[in-house]
């Protein structure tokens, strides 16, 4: 008879253990989303009219704030700007939440069903359909054109979904999910903030907190597990989607809808010192956790800083 010792025991208990707190965490998630969620088409009053004179995005998170072009600005215009702004991130925001989803079903496509952790990742999938549904109905009530990301980037989008690493999947969803939770969580209690927009917002963040630690959670995991060229490869990737997330943050377009020179409203926003300082306030956490964790090494911390999210 062979006997089983406590050597040979250890290697199990290591592999088991990640999984145990994994579960841990599914289900503590699984709870608060039972006391914690909604529905926007009840939660939210879509047939009150807009409120005259407020903001659809607080004005100090509007690209252009500050900016020479920004003081030659009506009033008028700027507010103008700020509800074409708000639904150019509203676009931004559904494009990665559908590429979220189908980089969470990847995820758990061979996992247990009846795990904690998979019922999550299917909880999580519900919430992200209503947040799409609900930013594509804030830009409905808006009045604005929904604005895509260019067409390079949407089909970079799918080379993504095929090739993404699993640590690299939760590398891009935070990056996706913690700068816009950043500026929401400035606009929800803003008083000189639509209504509605700031109901959408305080949605969005309660239930985003969630998404973020399951993400952060599992990203950690993957970054002590994963062989080596897998981490490699994931910082690399996170590092070449903060750069793409950049470009694509406000659609240029915008400019152009509400009367200003394309192409000087661009090299602005591109001069602005504060706009730097918001977008890196709003990435801090996220590279402080991703430096943490080891993500932000070599060549992909070279692309944050490209990105100008990374100082």
């Amino acid at each position: 008879m062979t006997t089983v010792t406590e050597r040979d025991l250890t290697p199990i208990r290591d592999a088991l253990g990640p999984l145990r707190d994994r579960e841990q965490v599914a289900a503590r998630l699984l709870e608060s989303s039972a006391r914690h969620s909604f529905d926007p088409d009840r939660e939210l009053d879509w047939d009150a009219p807009l409120e005259e004179g407020k903001w659809f995005w607080p004005p100090e998170l509007v690209s252009l704030y500050d900016t020479p072009l920004w003081r030659r600005m009506s009033g008028e215009q700027r507010m103008d700007l700020a509800r074409h702004e708000a639904a150019s991130l509203a676009s931004l925001g559904i494009w990665f939440e559908i590429i979220l989803m189908q980089l969470l079903v990847r995820h758990i496509y061979d996992k247990s069903v009846t795990s904690n952790h998979v019922r999550y990742a299917l909880t999580e999938i519900a919430d992200e359909c209503r947040h799409s549904m609900m930013f594509a109905r804030m830009i409905q009530k808006g009045g604005t054109p929904a604005y895509p990301v260019p067409r390079l980037y949407h089909n970079l989008a799918r080379v993504l979904k095929t090739v993404s690493t699993t640590p690299g999947s939760f590398a891009a969803t935070l990056l996706g999910e913690e700068i816009l939770d950043w500026m929401q969580r400035l606009a929800f209690p803003d008083e000189r903030v639509q209504t509605l927009i700031r109901g959408v917002t305080r949605i969005h963040v309660v239930e985003e907190a969630r998404h973020v630690r399951y993400a952060r959670e599992e990203l950690r995991r993957q970054m002590v597990t994963a062989p080596r060229w897998e981490q490699e490869l994931t910082r690399l990737s996170c590092g070449e989607a903060a750069r793409v997330f950049s470009v694509c943050f406000i659609n240029p377009e915008v400019y152009g809808n509400v009367g200003l020179d394309r192409r000087e409203a661009v090299a602005q926003v591109k001069a602005s010192g504060h706009r730097r300082e918001v977008m890196r306030s709003g990435a801090g956490r996220l590279t402080d956790f991703l430096d943490d964790i080891g993500v932000l090494r070599g060549p992909g911390r070279r692309l944050w800083k490209s990105s100008g999210l990374l100082a």
